[in-house]
This record gives structure tokens, sequence and C-alpha cells, in this order.
């Protein structure tokens, strides 16, 4: 490209360019095509919208599809701040350092690709993987574990694949000192799941909670893209590489425990509690005790390191509705009394609580007040006993043990039950921990700065459900079959074993009437509970 310019017209020219980046990059950079070489940088629509928002906006949070070229219209712009503006400080950080030293390949390319008149400022110190200018204006690249630019003021922070950065939210706290006096921040990335840095901040952007301005660019942004072009680049990708690289979908991009649709399907069904009461307002009720319906309470307790949370959940098992919720950090003595309260307020149902740690000492002085039904457990098996065996047994132990064998298998229960779509879950809580609860090398557990004790309450609320109160409801049945047999047909209890009630020598039995039976029930009415 030859420019033949008049002096006039180059001073025209450059404050022109000074003044619009647009103008700036569609007449004057150059970008490398894979086939044609060097060509034009000729920007599209959207990658145009892109640098109004970057002139407007000082921290801008960029949602975006593969291949949009934005990594480029980034470095273009970046060519443009450091070239019409003195001692401008730009730092370019990834994950790994590859991905920020080929940004900045990009802008080096870039800037030596102008003509000559266009260059008012030139390479001064040029090294692999920064330089800087004779205006003072600066750029260098960094992995997110060096130190580069923590100490130092920025002009431009550039996060490129934010959501990929592991540990993210710690490294914003020491950076966003280093542009808090002016600087601007660009944080751009293909979706990673959700509960990380850069899903928080773009979702907080579009609620208008933090000072990022969101920018969504799905991949039919492109012009040059079609229906045709997305099926035959997705044909071999699953559905969760679609999400992610081309979808802009949080939910569907992670690899969450509970599968997304089925995140997507209980998001459906969360609302605001009926009240919120307690002591400190984290006691959250949808609905009161209903006279008639049958209740379960399945607490996790907290470790006692200010990490985590106490927590329950109150389950109508007739409708597998989560009714009630708590999650807060009482002391041991405070968690008992509420547990104690709670369950008598729902029918003195079953309370279960998981007994690693401190849990043993909820329980202990659950059972110090008397509690009518705590959930006890063989120490071997695991397997529920019903409390008033479990007094008479040295094997058993009150509340539930999360163990490397039990853990699997709770969780288990618990994405079952939500895939089969058989518990409604109210809470946004509940909720959120949900979405970060996810497999990380092989295990399944909270992502890293977020808890998951009210997901490990309601796994243990599904487990009990599926075999504490199935075997009780079963052996119910058997018991209320036999006794109404009895009933209906008078029939004689007769024993061969010498010493039980009904042996006789001879073969004369007695007869059961129906008003003994219905003394027997209420004399061992703990049998037919429920």
């Amino acid at each position: 490209m030859s420019y033949e310019l008049s002096k006039e017209e180059i001073v025209k020219e450059i404050l022109k360019s000074g003044k619009d980046p647009v103008y700036f990059i569609n007449n004057y950079c150059r970008i490398s095509h894979p086939i044609h070489g060097l060509i034009p940088f000729s920007t599209y629509d959207f990658q145009q919208d892109l640098l109004q928002d970057f002139n407007d906006h000082r921290f801008n949070v960029i949602l975006k599809a593969r291949q949009m070229g934005i990594s480029t219209i980034v470095a273009a712009y970046i060519v443009w701040m450091m070239l019409f503006h003195r001692d401008k400080n730009v730092l370019v950080m990834a994950t790994k350092f590859g991905t920020a030293a080929n940004l900045v390949k990009k802008v080096k390319a870039m800037m030596r690709g102008l003509p000559d008149f266009v260059q008012i400022s030139s390479i001064e110190v040029d090294n692999r993987t920064s330089f800087e200018l004779t205006n003072g204006s600066q750029i260098k690249a960094s992995s997110t574990s060096g130190d580069a630019g923590r100490s130092e003021a920025l002009s431009l922070l550039v996060l490129d694949e934010a959501a990929h950065v592991e540990g993210l939210e710690d490294l914003w706290m020491g950076l966003y000192p280093t542009i808090s006096t002016g600087g601007r921040c660009i944080a751009l990335s293909t979706p990673n799941g959700v509960g990380n840095w850069f899903h928080s901040v773009y979702a907080n952007a579009e609620s208008g909670e933090n000072d990022f301005h969101p920018i969504k660019l799905m991949w039919d942004l492109h012009p040059d893209r079609d229906q045709e072009w997305f099926e035959k680049e997705t044909r071999n990708m699953s559905r969760r590489e679609i999400a992610q690289e081309f979808e802009c979908n949080f939910n569907t991009s992670g690899d969450t425990v509970i599968h997304p649709d089925d995140i997507a399907w209980i998001s459906t069904s969360v609302v605001e509690p009926k009240y919120r009461t307690g002591f400190d307002r984290n006691y959250w009720i949808w609905e009161e005790h209903q006279s008639g319906s049958s209740y379960v309470l399945v607490a996790d307790v907290a470790r006692g390191d200010g990490a985590d949370y106490s927590v329950f959940h109150i389950i109508k098992l007739e409708t597998l509705e989560v009714v009630a919720e708590y999650q807060g950090k009482p002391t041991i003595d405070m968690f008992a009394t509420i547990l104690d309260g709670a369950g008598r307020e729902y029918g003195n149902c079953m309370i279960v609580v998981e007994n690693n740690n401190v849990g043993f000492s909820v329980l202990e002085k659950l059972i110090d007040k008397s509690y009518p039904n705590v959930y006890h457990s063989v120490k071997s098996t695991h397997d529920y006993v019903e409390q008033h065996i479990a007094e008479g047994m040295s094997n058993s132990v009150p509340g539930f043990t999360t163990s490397m064998k039990t853990r699997p298998l709770i969780v288990a229960k618990l994405e079952e039950f939500i895939r089969n779509k058989l518990i409604t879950i109210y809470s946004s809580r509940t909720m959120r921990e949900i979405q970060t609860f996810i497999w990380n090398n092989g295990k399944p557990q909270a992502m890293r700065g977020y808890n998951d004790d009210l997901v490990m309450s309601l796994a243990i609320a599904c487990w009990v459900r599926d075999t504490a109160f199935v075997a009780n409801a079963r052996n119910i049945e058997y018991k209320r079959a036999a006794l109404s047999s009895m009933i209906r047909t008078n029939t004689k209890l007769n024993t061969t074993i010498e010493g039980q009630i009904g042996y006789k020598k001879d073969s004369t039995f007695d007869t059961i009437t129906e008003h003994e039976v219905r003394e027997q029930q209420e004399k061992y009415s703990w049998l037919y509970k429920g």
C-alpha cells in the first residue's frame, strides 16, 4: 500500500487517527492472513462496536465465542493507545505465558507494519515478550503466576482467557490497585463453567452490580458464518465443547457434577422464601409444617474453622420439596438448639446430622435435649437403625457418617434425584452451590473458593430418604398387612417355639381380637410410626 500525501494531509491523517481508533485501524493497520499474507485490517461492525466500548468504558468483560478475531482487535486497540498517547503502560496476562506473549507479538507486528508517516513513535527497547516506544509507552506479557505489574501503575490490563485462570479471585485483589488510579481493564474469555472469577464478574456486570461493562459475542455475529459453517465446525464436538467454544453458555460449558440441563431445570423452581427468620435471619421457610405430612431434617455441621457453614434442609417426604433451609455460623450449642426447635416444629421429624468432626457434639446436645427422633446407623456398614434399637446396640452411632465409601454413594443419589426430577429445590443458595459443585480430578467437590455444605446436606437427605425411609415404610407395610389379616380373619396366633408368648403344649390357641390388636398398636406405637 502506497501513500502519497502532502505534509498537511499527513498531519490531518495523524490527527484523525489519534482521535478515532476505528479510522486508524481500518486505514493503516495490517494483519497476517494464513493464505494471503499481510492484508489491510477491515473491521466488522461488531468489532467497531467493541472499539467504541473500549473507549467509552474503563472496565470491559467480554464473553466470546472462539475465532471471532477478538485478540486481534484488542491488539490493534493497544497499538493505537501506545502510539498516540505518551507513557502508557500495558500489561497482558494469561494463565499460560505463551498466550500472553502471542498477543504482545501481534501488537509488535502490527506496529512494525504501519506506514512510516504514521509511526510518530518508534520501538526503542525490544525484547521477546515486551517492548517500549520512544514516547515512553510500553507493553509486556506475563503469566498469572508471575509478579509482573503488581507494583506499578497500569494504563491497561488485559486478562486473556480469564475464565481459565485458576485463583483469579485472589490475583485480582493484587492487580486492582494497579489500575485504580484511572487504568483500564479488558477481561476476555470463552466460558468455563460457573463460579469462577470471570463468570462472577460477567454475571454481576449484567445485573449492574460492578463497574464492568458486559459484552457477549456469539458465533453468529460474524458476517461470514452461517448455520452450515456452524454445523461443520461442531460436527465432532461434545455438547460441552460447543457450549464453551461457540454458544457463550456458562452452565453447559463447565465440568459440573449435576448436568447443565438439570441445573437449568432447577433454576426454574427457585423462588424467594415465605419467611426469613431465626436470630440471624438465615432460616428460610417456604412452607410451614402441614398436619398429616412427614418430614426429615438433614444437617451438616461446620468444621469450626470459619471457612464453611452449618446448614440443614427440611424435606417434605410425600412431595420431596425442600420446604425449609438454614445456612449460618452459629455456635455448637446454638445450632443444636436451632435443630431441636426446627425438628419439633415439623412434627418431631427425624433429624439426620452428619457426625464427622464437631457433628458428634451437636448430636450429643440433641440427645441431651431428649429429642425423640435422631437418626442412628451401624458403625461398620453405615446402615440405618431405629433409635430404640440403636440404644441397645454397642456398634451403633448417632448420625450419618460421610466417608470415602459413602460420599460417592450419596452424591450419586443426589444426581439421580435431580436427573429424574424427583426433588424440588426453591433455594437460590443451594442453586449456587450446585452450580459450583464440580469434578476435580475425579472427585466431586466445591470449586476453589466456594462451599458445598448445602449440596452435601441435600445429598445425605436423598440417600436417607431412599434407604432408611423406604426400608422403614416397607417394614411398616408388612406389619400393617399382618395385623390387618389377623383382624379380618380372626386368626389365632400359634408358635411352636417354647418360651414364646402363645406357646402351648396342646393345640389350644388364644384368639386375638381386634380390640387387643389396637391395644398392642398403642403399646408399641414406635413400630407403626409414619
